[in-house]
């Protein structure tokens, strides 16, 4: 029975994340560059910008974590270039941290609960990380965070199997690896893992370090070591790292105004004491636990979720309003059970799981802290397992009936309103969230191009270009030899204005009208009046019109 039920979470977590997946959401520039460089890699060896095999790739000048793009390039090569070869490695990999958290939840409490109890809690862990609305949202989609999260799964239950059987050295060895490989996937997991990888040393200190172990170790710190030179001397190059900085918390000049404001309230703002108080190192530590709390509090947990709309659903936190009640349950069990080796390890990866997002400016940001929904979804199972074990425990037959089924059907409930949120309501409350409508233009552009000398699209939606590249399949090699990359914007981010006939601009259709003769210009409603010689009406898949398209 409990084969079955296992296996149909693992099926139910597959359909959650592979349902329409080509076609909801719409395919957005992150993704599109993503499935563009594979493509180019394939053809060229090179990436959009001519750059052979990259670590990072330059992209946007935002310079990616490398690691999904070669995992797109098989299913690209296999497919074609299209949002199936680009999403599938990402849903996949959330299938697989599903089944991956069933396994660590085993192995975590393989020596502190009965045999049954570990077997449905870890039942229990699964199913609900198949439904958790923060990770099928991140896993719907080109998201390489997700991949990452598998990647941090993986490797923390390779090290607990390997300190529960200690005989089998190449379960440490592959813990290891796995723990690089999120490394080379996600810019947030060079905060999380090490501190991560830390906090399982010091746990876990006696049960590793003896004697029998040191050659395993030695072996597996020095393959981890020539693993992670590539990165390292990528790295140091400077336009790779000034991603980071552009997004980190000290480009946030806030805390510093605050310093001068706070300093010009004491007498002598040179002052001892008004240096002392008020400085870089107070306000932006401030700054950091403000972050960090937030990613704590109710309504991003429970209610409203991320201030991105990319990363949220309307009406809809990270986890479900239930979720309130089995927390706190389970972090009662937790506290009262601390000593406990798997406690300590629970209670500290929630604690680190956040820091790599409050280290930057914006907070609270589901999509950097996204593996936090793995102790989180741990510690709420362990709640509802405790809160099911004392309805049992209820002599009342009616009363322990009742009480379970409202457990099931607010939970049920709670499910089908985030899947109603998700389909019916996201797309059109959040139009914005994701490029819908770009596809459409892309196809009606593509199919009238001849009959045009420019196709001038407006730039007011993330990255055109790279969209227009994906889905033409326009030529890598002549793209690479025919383009120039922007200075960066203000956030960091630089664009691609020309290529071929298209010319990505600032619709001003009246101004435009004697440069572009001969040329379809392409706006939005209000870039373009009712007045103009409109051919077309681009409207998303969400029924929200999104472009106008004139033949000059």
């Amino acid at each position: 029975m409990k084969k079955l039920l296992f296996i149909l979470i693992i099926v139910l977590a597959f359909g959650l994340r592979f349902w329409r997946l080509d076609s909801y959401p719409a395919f957005n520039a992150d993704e599109a560059a993503i499935g563009y460089n594979a493509y180019s890699l394939i053809k060229t060896g090179m990436d959009e910008h001519g750059n052979s095999w990259p670590i990072h790739f330059q992209s946007f000048n935002d310079y990616k974590p490398g690691l999904y793009f070669y995992t797109v390039i098989p299913f690209v090569k296999l497919l074609g270039l299209n949002e199936w070869a680009v999403r599938i490695p990402g849903a996949f990999a959330g299938v697989l941290t599903v089944l991956v958290l069933y396994y660590l939840t085993l192995e975590i409490f393989k020596k502190y609960l009965n045999i049954k109890e570990n077997e449905n809690l870890a039942l229990i862990t699964s199913g609900m990380l198949a439904i958790s609305p923060w990770h099928i949202h991140f896993s719907r989609g080109g998201w390489e965070v997700n991949l990452a999260t598998f990647f941090i799964v993986l490797g923390t239950w390779l090290f607990i199997k390997f300190i529960n059987t200690r005989e089998k050295a190449y379960y440490l060895i592959l813990s290891f690896f796995s723990f690089i490989l999120s490394l080379y996937t996600y810019h947030a997991a060079r905060i999380v893992v090490p501190l991560l990888g830390l906090g399982l040393l010091v746990i876990y200190f006696r049960d590793l370090f003896v004697k029998k172990n040191l050659k395993v170790i030695i072996i597996s710190l020095s393959v981890s070591f020539l693993l992670l030179i590539p990165l390292i001397l990528d790295f140091t190059k400077g336009a790779v790292s000034s991603r980071v900085t552009g997004v980190g918390l000290f480009a946030d000049p806030g805390p510093l105004s605050r310093i001068e404001e706070q300093r010009t309230e004491h007498g002598d703002f040179r002052s001892l004491p008004a240096k002392l108080i008020h400085n870089k190192v107070v306000n932006y530590g401030l700054a950091f636990m403000d972050n960090w709390g937030e990613h704590f509090h109710g309504l991003f947990l429970f209610l409203s979720g991320d201030d991105i709309q990319r990363n949220k659903v309307p009406e809809t936190g990270e986890m479900y309003l239930t979720d309130i009640l089995f927390l706190a349950v389970g972090i009662i069990v937790l506290i009262k059970r601390f000593k406990e080796k798997p406690i300590k390890l629970i209670f500290y990866w929630l604690i680190i799981a956040p820091m790599a997002a409050a280290l930057t400016f914006q907070s609270p940001h589901a999509l950097r802290a996204q593996n936090m929904v793995i102790p989180l979804t741990i510690i709420s199972s362990l709640g509802l397992l405790t809160i099911i074990g004392l309805i049992t425990k209820n002599k009342n037959k009616i009363i322990r009936i009742l009480l379970l089924v409202l457990i099931s059907v607010a939970t049920i409930l709670g499910f089908l309103r985030y899947e109603h949120m998700y389909w019916v309501h996201m797309a059109k409350e959040y139009p914005y969230s994701s490029q819908y409508g770009l596809k459409e233009l892309v196809t009606y552009v593509n199919e009238n191009k001849d009959k045009y000398k420019n196709i001038v699209v407006t730039d007011r939606y993330d990255q055109p270009y790279i969209l227009f590249l994906f889905y033409t399949k326009y030529d890598p090699l002549t793209f690479q030899k025919n383009h120039t990359l922007t200075a960066r914007d203000g956030y960091g981010f630089s664009t691609v204005k020309n290529f071929d006939k298209y010319h990505f601009l600032s619709i001003k259709y009246d101004e435009m009208r004697p440069i572009y003769p001969n040329s379809l210009l392409v706006g939005t409603p209000e870039e373009i009046s009712n007045e103009a010689n409109i051919v077309k009406e681009i409207y998303g898949s969400n029924s929200f019109k999104y472009f106008r398209i004139v033949a000059n």
